[in-house]
């Protein structure tokens, strides 16, 4: 073999074996932003480490674990049992992580004078009993109801928590993300949609939510989920085979860390010593 082939030989070998074999994270949109600061912090002070994160939606990243096409699936809502039946099939014995809070913000157009509305008032209007919203204190206008797609661990636990398990309207729009929930409601006057409280900007307006029938209202924030005043709140997990364990662990470990649950804070979610 002449010089040069055992020199690129090596070469390949180096780059093969010298360096830990990346990471993969795959899943909910929600925690995406979160988990992308969260690896390169990590990252940073490991520089031997690598960490890929993508999204798609809980029920990808889900479905990506079975497939053993992630390490770890981030998820807004628990896994179902028929998810949990298939990991028996495949003999993957998962582990779950509940890695932060977040608070599920429900958003209108800014133009909307609308400020308030009651859980009651919200399943109406997200299952097609309400559809103008003169008939919750606004404007003579129809309703225009946005959500997220079915795969979405969002759309499941807004279905849970808000429609009380009940079906959306047939005619809802799903988005196949939060950014493009919020350009439609931003775009559209009579709009209303629901995303996570880290993605709320001056595009799009947050409500006050009532779950005692407008006794009390409480707008969506750090503070309010933290303390128990705002009801849409919801863990938010890490799943892994306990198999590979030894590798996710380090990084999970940094994440629970008071330095990766300070960078939670920041991003708008809430700590989980601080959670519900």
């Amino acid at each position: 073999m002449s010089k040069k082939k055992i020199f690129f030989s090596v070469f390949i070998a180096l780059c093969i074996y010298g360096r830990a074999e990346a990471q993969r994270i795959k899943g909910s949109d929600t925690l995406l932003p979160l988990t992308q600061e969260l690896a390169e912090e990590y990252v940073g002070a490991h520089p031997s480490e690598e960490v890929i994160v993508t999204g798609g939606g809980t029920g990808v990243g889900v479905a990506s674990l079975m497939e053993n096409t992630t390490d770890i699936a981030m998820a807004s809502r628990r896994i179902k049992f028929g998810e949990k039946m298939r990991f028996a099939e495949e003999g993957l014995d998962y582990r779950e992580v509940v890695v932060a809070y977040d608070a599920l913000a429900v958003v209108v157009n800014p133009s909307n004078p609308v400020d308030s509305l009651t859980r009651e008032q919200l399943e109406a209007i997200f299952r097609g009993k309400i559809t103008n919203w003169k008939d919750v204190g606004g404007e003579d206008m129809k309703i225009i109801v946005y959500s997220r797609e079915t795969s979405s661990g969002t759309y499941e636990f807004f279905k849970e928590s808000v429609l009380e398990n009940k079906n959306y309207k047939a005619s809802v729009l799903s988005m196949p993300a939060t950014g493009a929930i919020i350009q439609s409601v931003r775009q559209t006057k009579g709009a209303i949609g629901y995303i996570g409280l880290a993605y709320l900007n001056q595009y799009v307006k947050p409500l006050a939510v009532s779950y005692d029938e407008g006794k009390h209202y409480a707008a969506p924030s750090v503070e309010t989920a933290a303390d128990g005043s705002y009801p849409i709140v919801r863990p938010l997990y890490y799943y892994y085979d306990a198999e590979d364990e030894p590798a996710v662990s380090p990084f999970i470990s940094y994440v629970l860390s008071p330095e990766g649950q300070e960078s939670v804070s920041g991003q708008g979610f809430i700590p989980v010593n601080n959670g519900q």
